[in-house]
């Protein structure tokens, strides 16, 4: 078991081994930048194009991640109230995986897990109003260092500022050297916003936010197609508040029965999602249109479950956006962490393909590293290097995923080992389902199996003490 001061030595010698390698990083980017501009500038003088352009290069990498989207809200998992075809038509070029998790319930926590790579326990974000701690390094800073452009154009979502800081942590100073959109979740409600940070920096702006955050990626995309870059694309539908543009609602109008037809909720929420498949087929229509569909892994995800909570008004709860499954946000049933997910990578991951591996959003940091061959063993990351399982359809070793939520009243815990899940709620008996022949959780297997509910349990708390003091700070 580790201890608390452990933990605190062990915090302390990361942040100097941070400190040294924040020099190695910044002369790593010097280079890797040179290295990129030469080939590039090679290329044009031979006319070469952009296949030269890309000989030894790493892939790009292009993450969208949708907010409360439920992994029943998409054409590609069976919806067929709406039409996301864009989103349909990447699933049937790449690989749709039928058991992608998140890593966190509410937003801060997931998103915290998918830059670090750790979970929240180890990172020190396990509630929706803790800040990411600058000592965690994320995916864009190691992918920064090996010379790639990075930006995020969407939601950050910070916390409150830790001890010792004067203000949150922002995202410009975890490796990303572009950002516009939201800090703020709260402000992050708004689909037709007033004002967005440019940098570090406010200004007024006019329109609907994604359709903003699609334009400036497409204007990055194009300024940095001559070298590697990494997108982050955290768009904020369909989280609350229930709006559209005018004309997207327009499409939706008639098809559901609403409480008040002067306020169409059911149908604005549709046209949340079609107008979020468009948003994402503009910039799968620019990367094809480059020349870059096959030099660019592109991710999809969302970070946890529909929210049934009243700003939500209903809809999701409406449209049951997490069926076929339990729960929602803010629960550990497979409607809480089991969210959409597929990867293209044309040439690379075979088209039409489907797994029911259980991947993890920590998984994504290790991952990526593995395809742009970037090596650092400095680092302590918590999920696994999966790209055997994009590339051939190897499965990885059987392991045990983690989750918890332990905030606003809530007392839930879950491990997964396999098709086997046990969750703990407060002090009620534990639940133990296959999810993948009982996906609802409708069936405890407690009864049959006490052995193994007794050895998830022993590693849940395991787990858990390994939770370091920033997560409690």
């Amino acid at each position: 078991m580790t201890t608390r001061s452990q933990q605190t030595s062990g915090l302390n010698r990361r942040r100097r081994r941070q400190s040294v390698l924040s020099w190695h990083g910044k002369l790593s980017r010097v280079f890797s930048a040179l290295r990129w501009l030469l080939v590039a500038a090679c290329a044009s003088l031979v006319g070469a194009g952009s296949q030269a352009t890309a000989e030894g290069r790493p892939p790009n990498v292009v993450l969208i991640f949708a907010d409360d989207l439920g992994w029943g809200d998409v054409g590609f998992n069976g919806r067929t109230e709406w039409n996301t075809p864009r989103l349909d038509r990447l699933a049937s070029e790449g690989m749709v995986f039928r058991r992608w998790y998140t890593g966190a319930v509410v937003c801060a926590p997931s998103r915290a897990v998918l830059l670090t790579g750790r979970y929240g326990i180890h990172n020190g974000v396990v509630t929706n109003s803790a800040d990411l701690p600058r000592s965690e390094v994320t995916i864009a800073e190691v992918l920064a260092e090996a010379g790639y452009a990075c930006a995020l154009f969407g939601k950050w979502h910070h916390g409150r500022p830790r001890a010792g800081e004067s203000s949150y942590v922002h995202p410009m100073d975890q490796g990303f050297a572009e950002f516009r959109g939201f800090t703020d979740a709260r402000h992050a409600w708004e689909q037709f916003p007033t004002r967005l940070w440019f940098g570090r920096e406010q200004r007024p702006v006019e329109g609907h936010a994604n359709t903003m955050f699609t334009d400036w990626a497409c204007e990055f995309i194009r300024r940095h197609r001559s070298q590697p870059f990494f997108l982050y694309l955290p768009y904020i539908a369909t989280h609350f508040h229930i709006q559209a543009p005018a004309e997207d609602v327009a499409e939706h109008l008639g098809k559901f029965p609403e409480r008040d037809a002067r306020d169409p909720v059911y149908a604005t929420y549709a046209a949340m999602v079609t107008r979020l498949d468009k948003e994402i087929g503009r910039v799968l229509d620019l990367l094809e249109e480059l020349g870059l569909a096959e030099e660019t892994i592109v991710i999809f995800s969302s970070d946890h479950g529909a929210t049934f909570e009243a700003g939500n008004r209903g809809a999701s709860a409406f449209h049951d956006s997490n069926r076929p499954f339990r729960g929602g946000k803010r629960t550990l049933w497979e409607g809480g962490i089991r969210v959409p997910g597929v990867v293209r990578w044309k040439g690379h991951v075979q088209p039409g393909g489907e797994s029911h591996v259980p991947v993890h959003m920590m998984d994504l940091f290790p991952t990526l590293l593995a395809a742009a061959e970037v090596e650092r063993t400095d680092l302590v990351l918590d999920g696994a290097n999966l790209l055997p399982l994009w590339l051939r359809a190897e499965p990885p070793p059987q392991r045990t995923l983690f989750w918890e939520w332990r905030s606003e009243g809530y007392q839930q815990l879950a491990a997964m080992r396999g098709d086997l899940k046990l969750v703990i709620c407060g002090n009620q008996p534990p639940e133990l389902y296959n999810v993948e022949t009982d996906p609802g959780e409708r069936r405890s297997l407690h009864g049959e199996y006490p052995e193994l509910v007794a050895e998830l349990r022993a590693a849940l708390d395991a787990w858990l003490a390994s939770e370091v003091s920033a997560a409690r700070d």
